[in-house]
């Protein structure tokens, strides 16, 4: 490892710390070094507050005039609710800038570079810059795409149910899994499934980890048959949206609104998750964890909506044909036209493996 890649290591950690916590802005950490000495260290804590790099020249003061700042993403250029980095690196009077990506926005991406350059600042990129955009990657879809970055997560046994004939589910993932489930949560914006699962089980959808954030609970009901006595509805946790269709139940839609609950339309006759994206991103939701069943999941993989997908698979058997799998739906009538699952990687998680992966579709 280069002097280079283990600063920008550095950065990298740091910035990774804080998944979860940025949203809708990047993650980005800062290391700047003089002499062979770190000085100053900083990272983006949360939207609205300093950048990174500011983080960084603050605490280095007078011993960052001349030495070199690793950044993760590009020094920002615009003003927004806080200044450009770039025009406050040419002011502490940095020698060099050692940055992992650009930014990924194609209206700005190279105009810090630019700043920094007409400065007469030294400038290197792409310095471990894979690791930094998986790091970005919710980041480097919403900027772009405008919606949100979408997550499938299932917890499933070895022969790819959900749960028993019977519809029991509870618990075919170990705690340690379930322990795990719990920090996505606590790194997504909004958590999503279908009515049905909200009528079978009543779950919170929560995050139950020291200091973690409930992300908004978004619902899919077509026709507003959601129970109002539901935990969703009742237990003031965590803000609840529903999305349903233009043949939804009117009084029930002026009941749930009565009760604080965001109720959106996105459909005709059932709901479109393109529309259902494309609020979400409107109201700066820029990561989505998908939590539903069989068929919620058909639906958003059919449409090639899910960016990432994550599952918990048991080492346990249920069998039988009416024990309902995850990937419900018609289901794909040829082998060619299967999704397939690309930079699939897998760890144990208490006697659990869980599969982190990106569709890859024709």
């Amino acid at each position: 490892m280069s002097s280079h890649e283990f600063y920008m290591q550095l950065a990298l950690d740091n910035a990774m710390a804080m998944k979860g916590q940025t949203d809708p802005n990047p993650l980005v950490g800062s290391v700047i070094v003089n002499n062979n000495r770190i000085v100053g260290i900083g990272t983006h804590l949360k939207a609205g507050e300093p950048h990174a790099e500011i983080h960084a020249i603050r605490m280095a003061g007078e011993n960052a005039r001349g030495g070199t700042i690793y950044v993760t993403l590009e020094p920002c250029s615009h003003h927004g609710r806080t200044g450009p980095c770039a025009i406050a690196i040419v002011e502490a009077g940095i020698k060099k800038v050692v940055i992992s990506t650009l930014d990924p926005n194609p209206l700005v991406s190279g105009n810090g570079v630019k700043i920094l350059e007409d400065a007469g600042i030294e400038v290197e990129v792409n310095i471990l810059q894979e690791k930094s955009r998986k790091m970005n990657e919710v980041f480097n879809k919403f900027i772009v795409e405008k919606i949100p970055f979408v997550t499938l997560k299932s917890g499933i046994t070895l022969d790819g149910k959900i749960a028993s004939h019977s519809n029991n589910s509870k618990w075919i993932t170990s705690p340690e899994s379930r322990l795990d489930v719990h920090q996505l949560r606590n790194e997504n914006q909004a958590i999503l499934v279908g009515v049905n699962t909200v009528i079978h089980d009543d779950p919170e959808l929560t995050t139950r980890i020291p200091n973690g954030r409930n992300p908004i609970r978004v619902i899919l009901d077509s026709t507003l048959k959601i129970p109002v006595d539901s935990k969703v509805m009742t237990d003031n946790l965590a803000e609840t949206w529903v999305f349903t269709s233009e043949r939804h139940d009117n009084d029930k839609k002026v009941q749930l609104e009565e009760l604080g609950i965001r109720v959106f339309v996105a459909g005709t006759y059932q709901v479109n998750p393109h529309q259902v994206l494309k609020v979400l991103g409107e109201n700066l939701i820029s990561s989505l964890l998908i939590e539903g069943g069989g068929t919620i999941n058909a639906v958003f993989l059919e449409n090639k909506l899910v960016d990432k997908a994550i599952f918990y698979i048991a080492p346990k058997l249920i069998g039988g044909k009416d024990s309902p799998s995850f990937f419900g739906g018609a289901g794909i009538e040829k082998m060619a036209d299967a999704i397939e699952l690309d930079d699939l990687t897998v760890t144990q998680v208490g006697p659990d493996y869980k599969f982190t992966s990106y569709p890859k579709y024709k």
